[in-house]
């Protein structure tokens, strides 16, 4: 393992709050850099040059760029090993984890969309979840088998759903089922689930602040 620099980019209560709680698992060092939203630095050149698609999360390991959710977890859960977030290669457990990573961006992610913006999905050829009910019930029926999407194994999938679930119920996107709700309570159960909602708390208001103050 190198000693090159991780920086992760990092906007309050936003998607990249899932990255900052996996770190956190990992106990990864790593160089914390805000993003105010509020005045939409994500959108100004110097986040754009970071990345151009002006999201979070990111992250700079070294000179290396890796955006988009899924990559994230995979890359760090792998990077950081030894945290046991990710199983690996030979483990009858890493194709079902990859499996709820990526489903989450492909399917998760879509649906989620379209139902926040009251759009119907596509023709089912070409929408990548088909619909909304079986997307929702592929995930539920996953979560019933508990307490974890690898069942006894807590995993940085974990990490992705049960932040994308707390804040997707929070706000009405997906229903507040039993199996949903009491993974979440789980989840938001951990140390580090508390520990970052409280600095993204502090975050939040010193962005708004920063926003109020620039008119």
């Amino acid at each position: 393992m190198t000693d090159r620099k991780l920086t992760f980019f990092h906007g309050p209560k936003t998607r990249s709050t899932g990255v900052f709680i996996l770190l956190g698992e990992l106990g990864a060092p790593y160089e914390l850099k805000l993003v105010n939203m509020k005045v939409m630095e994500h959108r100004k050149p110097a986040y754009l040059a970071i990345n151009p698609m002006g999201k979070v999360p990111a992250i700079l390991h070294g000179d290396e760029l890796v955006t988009e959710q899924g990559a994230i977890y995979i890359y760090l859960a792998d990077y950081f090993s030894k945290a046991g977030l990710a199983p690996a290669i030979d483990d009858p457990l890493r194709g079902p984890w990859l499996r709820w990573l990526v489903f989450y961006g492909s399917c998760f992610e879509p649906a989620v969309v379209d139902r926040a913006q009251k759009r119907e999905p596509g023709p089912t050829p070409m929408s990548p979840y088909g619909d909304f009910d079986t997307m929702l019930g592929t995930v539920v029926g996953q979560l019933r088998k508990g307490p974890w999407l690898l069942g006894e194994r807590f995993s940085a999938a974990d990490v992705l759903w049960g932040t994308a679930l707390g804040w997707t119920t929070k706000f009405k996107i997906v229903p507040e089922l039993p199996e949903i709700m009491d993974y979440v309570g789980r989840f938001n159960a951990r140390p580090s689930v508390a520990r970052v909602n409280a600095l993204d708390a502090g975050y939040a208001a010193e962005h708004e602040a920063a926003a109020k103050a620039a008119g």
